[in-house]
């Protein structure tokens, strides 16, 4: 029998004080408090497998924001609602019994983990990646240049991110990385207005996507088209995107229809190839006439670059601020997934002027009294336990660097709230003794003078922003800054 089949016959034989892991029932000892630091995706996923498993345990989130989940609020694209849809399910865990949100809570700040370890028999650290990837090349700090990170936190409402105000007057603008996240980048960057206009992009960010003059977007790898880091649906919204054509070098390309005739399925994944045929075909195939005719009509331009790897940010003579990039050409050592990028010695210059640079987040350490690994920006763990730290977990990109999609963080949340559960089950973590949990840290917080925003709190914030969308017919127009969101909730 499966596991989740087992999962599914002990939800229904209704264990009297038991839990199940991975299909074996075990009887709970005490009720263990659980708290959850951070309230994206890989926080509400660690929650509902904890709840669901166990009978008995209380399960607080924090959340250094007065509003919760993640990424998925201020990362996910706005013209992909469809994916959002997860905040019904973390809405449905936030509202269970057992669990309690707790936003405007900076956990290192106002409150630290040994204080959170004294009120808890357990702690699952999952509050993401908030720092950015460092290009490391002379120029990166340029006017004009900018994180993909902090460019998507300003479109989608990030507060730390309304400052940004990215200059749009130019024609061109390169974008450092091929992920998911670059491809999301650019498709804002050319979309058609009016379609933005139905989605939940911030209103300043509409007004400045209505005044730019970016036209022309290059995305740019130091790999080959065979290690292109973003999946076929990405690469088929730029394909398809209104008003766009694709612009592609076609030597980039040389050997690619030969490897994938005489490459077995064993050797290449069936979802890799879909990829490469999908970039072929736009780069080398002779449009339909249909195709053809769209593409005479489209005004913005975009394409991939391979084997370029950035080097320089150069500035305008005698002006600081960005004027191109100076890209080394590389060759590939090796194939598939583990070729790498080697310098040839050439160089050359793409005149552009905004860079954006979407090679990764970051994760940071949150308290001195955490593990971390800085090299590999995560905290060290095993299958979520933290290493040398009994009692401490983690989940998400904090786990396992900043990798995968939704799916793939709900999986590792699940793995790690099995760890949690089996260690309490073994007796490894002790939950015989009682724990004040919330009431405990409420009483720090309020002679700390915070006022945390619970999940009613939310509500107020979410219906405004609801109300507020439908004034000009989208999902909702956030409020951008935390002052803002502490009035609305505190009302």
């Amino acid at each position: 029998m499966s596991c989740k089949l087992l999962l599914s016959a002990v939800g229904r034989r209704r264990l009297h004080k038991g839990f199940a892991v991975c299909g074996k029932a075990f009887l709970s000892s005490g009720s263990p408090k659980v708290c959850i630091v951070g309230s994206g995706p890989a926080g509400f996923y660690t929650a509902q497998h904890l709840l669901k498993a166990h009978q008995n345990v209380q399960v607080d989130v924090y959340e250094r924001l007065p509003v919760p989940f993640g990424l998925v609020r201020f990362g996910v694209a706005p013209d992909h609602p469809e994916v959002k849809n997860v905040i019904n399910t973390f809405t449905q865990t936030a509202k269970h019994p057992r669990c309690s949100f707790y936003g405007n809570v900076n956990v290192g700040e106002d409150v630290s983990v040994d204080e959170l370890q004294e009120a808890y028999h357990a702690i699952v650290l999952s509050y993401g990646a908030e720092g950015n990837r460092s290009v490391g090349v002379p120029g990166e700090d340029l006017p004009g240049v900018y994180s993909a990170k902090d460019f998507v936190g300003w479109y989608n409402g990030l507060p730390s991110c309304q400052e940004l105000r990215p200059d749009l007057s130019c024609e061109t603008a390169v974008i450092l990385g091929q992920g998911n996240v670059a491809l999301d980048v650019a498709r804002i960057l050319l979309s058609p207005l009016d379609a933005l206009k139905k989605t939940d992009i911030t209103q300043p960010a509409l007004e400045a996507l209505a005044q730019s003059r970016v036209c022309r977007v290059l995305i740019v790898g130091r790999r080959g088209p065979m290690q292109v880091a973003s999946t076929i649906k990405e690469l088929r919204e730029m394909v398809n995107l209104p008003g766009t054509r694709p612009e592609m070098v076609a030597a980039d390309f040389d050997g690619l229809c030969h490897i994938l005739s005489v490459c077995a399925p064993p050797d290449l994944p069936r979802p890799r190839k879909r990829l490469t045929e999908l970039m072929l075909k736009t780069a080398l195939e002779m449009p339909t006439e249909k195709e053809q005719e769209r593409r005479k009509k489209a005004s913005r331009i975009w394409g991939f670059r391979f084997f370029r790897s950035p080097v320089e940010i150069l500035a305008e003579p005698g002006c600081n601020r960005v004027a191109g990039v100076r890209l080394a050409v590389n060759k590939l050592e090796g194939s598939g997934e583990k070729a790498q990028a080697v310098l040839t010695g050439e160089v050359e210059d793409v005149p552009c002027g905004l860079v954006i640079s979407s090679i990764g987040y970051r994760s940071l350490p949150i308290d001195p009294t955490v593990p971390f690994d800085s090299r590999r920006a995560i905290v060290p763990n095993s299958m979520g336990r933290v290493h040398n730290a009994a009692g401490l977990y983690c989940s998400g990109w904090l786990k396992t660097g900043p990798t995968g999609v939704i799916a793939t963080t709900m999986n590792s949340s699940f793995d790690t709230a099995r760890s949690l559960l089996e260690d309490v089950e073994s007796g490894k973590l002790d939950v015989s003794s009682a724990k004040p949990g919330s009431h405990m840290i409420s009483s720090l917080l309020e002679k700390r003078g915070v006022k945390p925003v619970t999940f009613s709190d939310w509500e107020k914030i979410d219906d405004l922003e609801t109300r507020r969308g439908e004034v000009s017919g989208k999902p909702r127009e956030k409020i951008l800054t935390v002052a803002a969101m502490l009035k609305v909730a505190q009302t």
